[in-house]
């Protein structure tokens, strides 16, 4: 895949940390690498919590985008569906393992660890400057009509 998850799935999202039409958003792109989705993410000035450190809100933010879409490729192979089904966060928790420095391009991870049905279980990484600074555990679910989630994409 050439195009980025959110690039080919859901060009018209407005999510903040992943939305290609939110310009004031993150704007992240996930692309499959084989077993993993990796990421690369370019902070500006006003995602630093003090001088030369990320904060976490922008971290958990970048977790959560990229493992959302992470999950719901994962559910769409396993179980052969025909479209990307629209997943929300159930959990996540973030571990803030060092300073995740700033200027540094954050590389992001994600990879499945179990799919059953309509849920996944998603872990990750975050590196800067060859350091792991942050990971990252999630489970999602796949919504169905009703959800007020379910036409995002």
């Amino acid at each position: 895949m050439s195009e980025s998850l959110q690039d080919t799935f859901g060009p018209t999202t407005i999510c903040f940390g992943c939305g290609p039409a939110n310009e004031k958003g993150l704007r992240i792109k996930s692309f499959v690498d084989g077993e993993a989705v990796v990421a690369h993410f370019d902070p500006r000035p006003e995602h630093q919590a003090f001088p030369g450190v990320i904060n976490g809100g922008i971290i958990g933010s970048l977790f959560d985008c990229h493992m959302n879409w992470t999950a719901a490729h994962a559910i769409m192979n396993a179980g052969e569906l025909d479209a990307l089904p629209v997943t929300v966060t159930a959990d996540f928790h973030v571990h803030l393992r060092r300073p995740t420095p700033y200027p540094e391009t954050l590389h992001l991870s994600a990879w499945v660890v179990s799919v059953e049905g309509n849920k996944a279980e998603i872990e990750a990484k975050m590196t800067a400057a060859d350091k792991v600074t942050a990971t990252c555990t999630a489970n999602f679910v796949a919504v169905e009509e009703g959800h007020p989630a379910h036409h995002r994409w």
